[in-house]
């Protein structure tokens, strides 16, 4: 196992921890997306890119669990960087398929690319409002949701959504005033960095 591979790894994720953390107890981490916020997701991507570049994706064999799931979550939050994000899908879907990564970490960053595209999800994990103000997710194929999860290590749809809006209301996240807004600083911000 890579040890300084790990190290890093593990700095990245407590960056992003800590300010995610900062910004939960400032009552700022909902609603918009915070600068601060941006600005980790931004340099913690541009640091994982260049660790691809150096040693390929960071599976379990270089730097266990722990260490993949780390790489993973510096993924998974690299949403303000597209080019990179799908880039990550691709090393992750490798990974994978030798057995380095766990299907679920796939499957998560997939949903993750397909919401910041505006398209249908495959597992339903990515929760956002929707105009009744109810958190939930819009999914390819409702009829077989759980059969896909459970493929990937996933628990049951409806189980997870409920869990999902738990963490969120104990968090103090909140529907939106007003869902056109939203929506519509939610589409316009998605085309401003390249998702549409």
């Amino acid at each position: 196992m890579d040890n300084d591979l790990l190290k890093q790894l593990e700095l990245l994720k407590k960056k992003d921890t800590d300010t995610r953390n900062k910004l939960l107890e400032e009552g700022e981490l909902y609603g918009t997306y915070h600068e601060a916020m941006r600005s980790v997701h931004r340099e913690n991507a541009i640091a994982l890119d260049k660790i691809i570049e150096e040693h390929g994706w960071p599976g379990i064999s270089k730097v266990g669990l722990e260490g993949s799931r780390a790489a993973w979550l510096i993924a998974q939050h690299s949403i303000c960087t597209p080019a990179l994000q799908r880039k990550f899908l691709d090393h992750l879907s490798n990974a994978e398929k030798q057995g380095d990564v766990p299907g679920k970490q796939v499957a998560l960053l997939t949903d993750r690319i397909r919401f910041n595209e505006g398209r249908p999800q495959v597992y339903g994990t990515v929760l956002d409002w929707n105009e009744t103000g109810e958190l939930t997710c819009e999914v390819e194929d409702e009829e077989n949701i759980d059969q896909l999860r459970e493929q990937v290590g996933l628990p049951l749809f409806q189980q997870s959504l409920h869990h999902h809006r738990l963490e969120v209301e104990a968090e103090g996240g909140n529907a939106p005033e007003d869902f056109r807004v939203y929506k519509q600083a939610s589409d316009d911000w998605a085309k401003s960095v390249g998702w549409r």
